[in-house]
């Protein structure tokens, strides 16, 4: 890379990936952008980012490519797929995956990525829609670690923690760990908060309680009120967190670990996915308490 700006080339622009690719266009780098569904990148576009009509297309000429898709086989496709960012991008290019995925596919990314003079670091985040929107993200990586000192620049225009976890996957598997956390996280608020109304509390008093003890947090803060007022918009997907789900039971089990908690959270959720709520945001549990008592015998 020169001494110029590297230019950067961002795949998926969904709820996060917008603000993260906005980030990065707006500290000058010059930006080449692809969304599955094109409408999601005119506002990037209108601004003046090279709108492209693949994946392969718009990594073919940056020195650092970003993707934030959905799904593990969504990263398999764009990034090893015929014509995919492996094979479409230039030597030297520094390719940052920063979807929640598979450590096992992050580890055959960045073997595939060295074998044509690429660099490759599996980065998840968490903070969501609104660490996103303020650049404040917890960036999770796996690779090289000089790679990472060649992109900590642009990692910081996203994130305000960025910490190498390891070798390749190792990102992953960190933000599986972190996923557990919150599965256990939202399953108490929950259930504390439907035991609170089933109960006759006041919802609004019963926040203020928690958030004045040690049972406050992030997670409460930010969607606690969301869950009492009924408010269902998502900054995150529950589709997005049962797959998460999903990835950290499946490494789990294959380490013999089981995870109690972290399958209760995903039976909930998956329920509600199967109620229509898939793309309801997680704060969305609160629905799985709200059936009425049933009547003493």
């Amino acid at each position: 890379m020169s001494d110029m700006k590297p230019s950067v080339a961002f795949i998926g622009l969904g709820i996060m990936g917008r603000h993260m690719a906005g980030h990065i266009f707006a500290a000058g780098h010059s930006l080449r952008i692809y969304n599955r569904s094109p409408g999601s990148a005119q506002a990037l576009r209108g601004r003046g980012a090279v709108l492209c009509d693949s994946a392969g297309a718009a990594a073919a000429e940056a020195d650092i490519v970003i993707t934030m898709v959905g799904l593990p086989s969504d990263v398999d496709g764009i990034y090893l797929g015929a014509g995919g960012i492996v094979e479409a991008a230039r030597a030297g290019a520094v390719l940052i995956d920063m979807t929640t995925s598979s450590p096992s596919l992050a580890v055959r990314i960045a073997a595939a990525a060295a074998a044509r003079g690429l660099s490759a670091l599996d980065a998840p985040v968490s903070g969501g829609e609104f660490g996103a929107r303020d650049a404040r993200l917890s960036i999770m990586v796996g690779g090289d670690a000089g790679a990472l000192e060649r992109v900590m620049p642009v990692l910081r225009l996203m994130g305000s923690t960025i910490t190498h976890m390891g070798e390749a996957g190792a990102g992953q598997h960190a933000k599986l760990a972190n996923q557990t956390v919150i599965a256990g996280t939202m399953l108490g608020i929950a259930e504390g908060l439907a035991y609170a109304g089933r109960v006759g509390l006041d919802l609004e008093k019963m926040l203020a309680v928690l958030g004045g003890g040690v049972a406050n947090g992030a997670l409460l803060a930010a969607l606690g009120p969301k869950m009492i007022a009924g408010d269902f918009t998502a900054g995150f997907f529950i589709e997005h967190f049962v797959k998460d789900m999903g990835l950290a039971h499946a490494e789990a089990a294959a380490r013999g670990l089981p995870l109690p908690g972290l399958e209760s959270a995903r039976s909930q959720y998956a329920k509600l996915m199967s109620g229509g709520a898939a793309r309801d945001g997680t704060q969305a549990l609160l629905k799985a308490y709200a059936a009425p008592p049933k009547a003493e015998l």
